[in-house]
């Protein structure tokens, strides 16, 4: 794997903790949404799923 392969694969998996740490906060500041951990690991999901595909490629 090159480096600009890990680099990028770096940055994604950045981007998917921020994505999912926000919502956790989001659901946190709004309890009746739903538990912080399930949101967190719903966007973690949701972002596999849509990069997934993309980093496969």
């Amino acid at each position: 794997m090159s480096t600009l392969a890990l680099l990028v694969a770096l940055l994604l998996v950045v981007v998917v903790l921020l994505f999912a740490a926000g919502a956790a906060y989001l659901v946190h500041r709004h309890p009746s949404w739903n538990k912080p951990l399930m949101a967190a690991f719903g966007a973690v999901t949701v972002m596999a799923a849509v990069v997934g595909p993309i980093v496969a490629r």
